[in-house]
């Protein structure tokens, strides 16, 4: 995917899991996490990725993002690059028209389970299930970046 980057987080304060239509293990870290942009390695399941970001915009919704698909050695080669990662398993929850991704942590921050959307606009309406929690979108202790140094 590359451009525009429109996503909602939320806290999530119920059970999900078993509306989840698919599941998969994440391992991911930050070679770069300076204000204004990232750039993350992921080994995502059977794929891996390189994945540049810029600043959020000022309410948090949008921002660039630019990801390209790498060999696993690579990405396993450039894990060992980074300062800090993130282990998490990641859950695919449909509510209406969308797909929650819905992020398990492990390690460090065991037990934070945190729902991200992506949206085609700003303001584009979607439906909020119960499990959903607290929007936190915008608040940096909530960026997988911050996450892995923290």
């Amino acid at each position: 995917m590359n451009g525009i980057e429109i996503e909602r987080k939320f806290l999530v304060k119920g059970d999900f899991k078993h509306l989840a239509t698919e599941k998969v293990t994440i391992l991911q870290g930050y070679l770069s996490t300076t204000h204004g942009r990232t750039v993350r390695v992921r080994l995502n399941g059977d794929s891996a990725f390189i994945t540049i970001k810029g600043a959020t915009d000022r309410n948090g919704f949008s921002r660039e993002e630019y990801e390209y698909r790498i060999p696993k050695k690579d990405a396993a080669e450039i894990l060992k690059l980074c300062s800090g990662t993130i282990e998490k398993e990641r859950y695919f929850v449909p509510e209406g028209r969308h797909v929650f991704e819905v992020d398990v942590f492990h390690g460090q921050h065991e037990n934070l389970v945190i729902a991200e959307l992506e949206l085609q606009s700003e303001d584009e309406l979607f439906d909020q299930p119960e499990w959903l929690g607290k929007e936190v979108t915008g608040k940096i202790q909530y960026y997988n970046s911050w996450l892995s140094e923290h």
